[in-house]
């Protein structure tokens, strides 16, 4: 599985291609960056990359029949509708895509469900409706549009790119500047996911080991906390990682979160979550059914259409359809009943999304309804009626061996602390301490196996 924090990507993969990509001439880059990227997916994926090829050809394909379609600013009604058949019969294949391969994973194998596939597909239907909607001012050329799909920085987990962000266009000088920025992206993110998202999983597993109708209530509370630091720790850690590759190659920076648990509300709180991907769905699924510029009726719908496809996205299992139910019966609840009560009074705004966030994430992470029904049995015995735990001293024992990890997480869950670091990333003390974050991160990558990315097969 490919995974930037694994040693052969950290010490092989990314010096060799950091140093080919700054050797060869400017106008070669995006050919090298694109080679690149075909060898890092071949070598985690190698039997889906003409599958991924194929794709980026009938996309192509379909672009430039609409383009010549659609040269020009002033189209005749022809032209328009001519374009907006081209625009969805490229869509309705890349659905079919994804769909199929879905199928594929739930029913028959999973090892038949491409890596990341989710992510080319989705910049795929984005990349035929911003062309269709003329936001691109050239004719994409086919080397920037299959680098714009397979770049490996966002191959398995995003962040979900539009193709004007790219400016492919535009030549990338090599910097300096930007390559130290993006190393310390990287390193950050490198910390984030072996030294607190990776420790918080083994709280989890052993969770499931020792089995969740042997744990007690606080125990219970403590692995749904921790849990929720290990997502967040790990994704976020990824996008930085992968962020920070992009700016050592000349791209912009492409946040994805913003302190999500500062939130006030569950609506919120998906506004600074995984913002890419909310973005994709408001852009292409939201607005276009009618957004909120509509009736109460129609609204309460495509609320509900979005949350029911976001937790179909994210995995095959119930959980996830549960998953996204329960928010969007969430975020419905706080368009229409409650939500004016929480922005009037911002500390119980916060307790609601430190309260309800984790037991979201719990039926986020176990897929089986069965032991879903035990953990929340556990987490409240008298409703639940699972009673008292014969375990009542374990989460003395966890507390103890994990406080350093939720202490950290919290620390960094706080917006200041990460802005701080932005103001003063250049100060010596702090190069010396992602120079510390980093070699102690390699030290426990060289000693374990380390865990995979939680969002690689989404």
């Amino acid at each position: 599985m490919v995974s930037f924090s694994s040693l052969e990507f950290i010490f092989r993969f990314l010096p060799v291609f950091l140093i080919l990509y700054y050797i060869v001439p400017c106008k070669y880059r995006e050919i090298a960056f694109l080679a690149g990227s075909l060898i890092f997916y071949a070598v985690g994926e190698p039997v889906f990359i003409l599958a991924l090829v194929a794709a980026t050809l009938l996309n192509y394909l379909f672009a430039t029949l609409s383009w010549k379609v659609g040269e020009g600013f002033e189209l005749h009604e022809w032209q328009k509708r001519r374009r907006k058949q081209f625009m969805i019969r490229a869509v309705v294949m890349d659905v079919a895509i994804l769909t199929v391969f879905k199928l594929l994973g739930a029913f028959v194998d999973h090892s038949l469900l491409p890596l990341g596939i989710s992510y080319y597909i989705f910049k795929m239907i984005s990349f035929q409706v911003d062309l269709y909607r003329k936001k691109m001012w050239e004719k994409p050329k086919l080397k920037n549009v299959a680098l714009y799909f397979m770049m490996f920085p966002q191959a398995v987990s995003g962040p979900i790119m539009r193709y004007h962000e790219g400016e492919f266009e535009l030549s990338k000088e090599w910097d300096a500047e930007q390559l130290e920025d993006g190393l310390k992206y990287f390193i950050l993110g490198l910390g984030m996911k072996v030294l607190l998202a990776d420790k918080l999983a083994i709280l989890w597993n052993d969770l499931q080991m020792i089995g969740f109708q042997s744990i007690s209530t606080p125990l219970a509370w403590l692995g749904a906390a921790g849990y929720s630091l290990r997502l967040y720790f790990d994704f976020w850690g990824y996008s930085l990682m992968a962020s920070g590759i992009l700016v050592m190659l000349g791209y912009n920076f492409i946040e994805n979160f913003n302190h999500p648990y500062a939130s006030k509300s569950i609506s919120e709180f998906y506004r600074r979550w995984h913002i890419t991907l909310g973005s994709w769905f408001r852009d292409y699924v939201y607005i276009p059914m009618g957004g909120s510029r509509c009736g109460r009726g129609r609204l309460f719908l495509n609320l509900a259409v979005v949350w029911l496809l976001t937790g179909i996205w994210h995995g095959n299992g119930v959980n996830y359809v549960i998953w996204g139910v329960v928010l969007g019966v969430l975020i419905i609840g706080e368009k229409f009943v409650y939500g004016k009560y929480l922005d009037k009074i911002p500390v119980l705004g916060s307790l609601y999304v430190l309260f309800l966030i984790p037991l979201t994430w719990v039926v986020f992470a176990i897929t089986d309804l069965k032991q879903l029904g035990v953990y929340f049995g556990r987490l409240f015995p008298l409703i639940g009626g699972a009673g008292i735990s014969v375990n009542q001293q374990d989460i003395i024992r966890y507390g103890q061996n994990y406080w350093i990890y939720f202490a950290a997480g919290i620390v960094l869950c706080i917006p200041g602390v990460f802005r701080f670091f932005e103001k003063h990333k250049k100060n010596p003390a702090a190069i010396l301490l992602l120079a510390v974050v980093f070699w102690y991160s390699v030290y426990f990558l060289s000693s374990s196996a380390g865990n995979p990315f939680m969002y690689l097969n989404f």
